[in-house]
């Protein structure tokens, strides 16, 4: 008999064999219970008395107490708190039961249809929260669908909360909610399946219209590309521009710098240039090139490029070329100090010249072209437009081929005959003389009139002759200079024909240091002195092929000559002999200058001393 509900719970028929039964009895020491007949003792002995307790605890709604006896046993377990869940959600105590709810291996889809059913969204979060809190990482399908599923109830509540009341952001229950719901996003869960389902989420958020939430997690989850669109759709460029600038993504500047440069030209421009060489210019061209359609955005195009060109020394010719396509648009003025700023080498310009030129004949500017066809090496045409300006630019134009006198004679004559004919100013003309070196009365009188009097040019004239006259003398005086020295090197001529040395008996040759009057031998005026074959055998090396060819050849046929008996020349024979001269084309090859101090040995320094073809032979007998 159970003492908790007074229910039979066992039941054993005795019969008499053993005599009447008389007692039954506990030990409550041993907690053995005994029964006892006439003529036997029974022993009774009780296994998992309390096995069936919690279903008692559970029929009378003592739930906990249930939940001790059947801990060790989970699918009782699961039967209890079934029953405790499916009697709170009776009592409408929906919470509760949701959080029991979820600790139960009843259908998912079953319990969340019962609270959606009777409309609790805040128990069927609760309920999914809790399932979420059970799920293991690797579940990334359920915890996607939970997360999902919360993110969706959230934003109906919120989108609710915002229709009926248009002052929500100082609604307290939304608040509230806004609370509970950036507690949810920090989750590290939900974190994650945010990240690997950043697409769904961010529509999700999107059709429910809920454009801050969608702020907030775009910029949470770093996403600043999102964030950007966002406040882009909803014409917030001002904070579309500060997020930009807050982020590290420079990618992120080319992709939206179009719209904002349009919307936005002067902040947007700041920002680009506060960036500084972290942007390339280039790659923002594309944009700069869509919003230069009125002088507003113009003139700030212009700004950002002339920070690129004159601040970070920009050497991209697109981004030059296109400043100078702003400035003949709407800086005329400009034009001028840009191309003088890039100077006058053609090879050192970092725009498209032809293109510059192109650019301003289109709109006149005369002056520029004047620069510009000068750098191309246009000079006629360049001292031509100078002359449509004033003549004091086709004078500068004139004078810059400085390594060309030709062409520079030809330039100002140019100028000169314009000064003479264009304007009839023969005083112009005379004192046009003066600043030109180059050009002179006689060059520019077919350009004057027939009528002209000589009183115009007396002065010039007469300059002219004692010009000339004072160049003849300068002609006289160098022809004497050039008469004394010639006379003084054949004077030095002579001498060094009638010049001796002299050679002792001791004195020995250079290279061997054998005594120098043993053999045939050469004395230099440095006082090197060598024997003649050794000077051969170590000049020859230094020699070139041809020369190397050449010295054996002589030597061959002096040879030759001297074996032969009685070989002499005519003695009064003003010709040198064949044998003498050839000694003295070999004298050529081999004494023009000392071993020593000549140009040979100076030569020989940079020389290897191994030849290039004798290199591998020569490493190979070494190792």
């Amino acid at each position: 008999m159970s003492l908790l509900n007074q229910d039979l719970i066992f039941e054993d028929i005795y019969k008499d064999v053993l005599g009447k039964l008389l007692n039954i009895t506990k030990d409550y020491v041993t907690r053995s219970i005994w029964a006892y007949s006439e003529r036997a003792v029974f022993k009774y002995k009780i296994n998992k008395e309390d096995r069936n307790v919690w279903q008692i605890y559970i029929d009378k709604g003592e739930f906990e107490l249930a939940k001790q006896y059947c801990k060790d046993n989970p699918a009782h377990m699961d039967q209890v708190l079934l029953r405790q869940a499916e009697m709170l959600f009776k009592n409408k105590k929906y919470e509760e039961s949701a959080l029991i709810y979820a600790n139960t291996h009843s259908s998912f889809e079953e319990i969340s249809s019962k609270f959606l059913q009777e409309w609790q969204i805040e128990a069927l979060k609760t309920f999914l929260k809790k399932k979420l809190e059970g799920l293991k990482t690797q579940d990334k399908t359920q915890i996607t669908m939970i997360v999902v599923w919360i993110i969706e109830l959230f934003m109906n509540q919120m989108g609710v909360l915002r229709s009926n009341n248009t002052s929500y952001l100082h609604d307290s229950q939304y608040l509230e909610l806004q609370k509970q719901f950036d507690s949810f996003l920090a989750i590290p869960k939900v974190e994650e399946c945010i990240k690997r389902n950043r697409s769904t989420i961010y529509n999700l958020m999107a059709t429910h219209g809920d454009k801050d939430n969608l702020i907030r997690l775009t910029i949470m989850h770093c996403n600043y590309e999102e964030v950007i669109r966002q406040h882009l759709y909803k014409n917030n460029y001002l904070e579309a521009l500060e997020v930009l600038k807050s982020q590290n993504n420079k990618e992120l500047f080319y992709h939206f710098a179009d719209i904002l440069l349009q919307e936005l030209p002067r902040p947007t421009m700041t920002a680009l240039i506060s960036q500084g060489s972290l942007l390339k210019p280039s790659k923002l061209l594309p944009a700069l090139v869509s919003c230069n359609t009125d002088e507003k955005h113009a003139k700030e195009v212009i700004r950002y490029l002339e920070f690129c060109v004159y601040k970070q020394s920009c050497q991209e010719q697109a981004i030059h070329n296109f400043l100078l396509s702003l400035y003949t648009r709407y800086k005329r003025d400009e034009v001028m100090r840009y191309i003088s700023s890039q100077g006058q080498d053609i090879n050192m310009v970092h725009y498209d010249v032809h293109y510059a030129l192109r650019l301003c004949q289109e709109v006149g500017l005369t002056e520029a072209c004047v620069q510009l066809s000068a750098l191309l090496g246009l000079w006629t045409t360049a001292v031509d437009l100078a002359l449509t300006i004033n003549v004091d630019l086709a004078k500068q134009i004139a004078a810059m081929p400085s390594d060309d006198d030709e062409l520079r004679k030809k330039l100002w004559l140019k100028i000169a005959k314009h000064v003479v004919r264009e304007k009839d100013d023969i005083q112009q003309a005379m004192e046009f003389l003066q600043h030109c070196d180059i050009v002179r009365i006689e060059d520019i009188l077919p350009f004057f009139s027939d009528f002209v009097t000589i009183d115009h040019f007396k002065d010039a004239i007469c300059n002219s002759l004692q010009e000339y006259n004072q160049h003849i003398q300068e002609l006289k005086e160098e022809m004497q200079e050039a008469t004394k020295a010639a006379e003084l090197i054949r004077k030095d001529i002579q001498e060094f024909r009638t010049r001796c040395t002299f050679v002792n008996m001791k004195d020995t040759c250079n290279t061997c240091s054998v005594q120098l009057l043993l053999r045939p031998f050469y004395v230099f005026p440095c006082g090197h002195r060598f024997h003649s074959d050794c000077l051969v055998a170590a000049l020859t090396p230094m020699l070139s092929m041809d020369h190397r060819t050449k010295l054996a050849d002589l030597q061959r046929k002096l040879t030759a000559l001297s074996n032969r008996p009685e070989y002499t020349g005519s003695v009064g024979s003003v010709t040198l002999s064949t044998k003498d001269q050839i000694q003295a084309d070999i004298d050529d090859l081999i004494a023009s200058e000392c071993l020593y101090c000549g140009e040979l040995m100076i030569e020989s320094i940079d020389k290897p001393f191994i030849e290039e073809e004798d290199y591998e032979r020569v490493m190979k007998e070494w190792i």
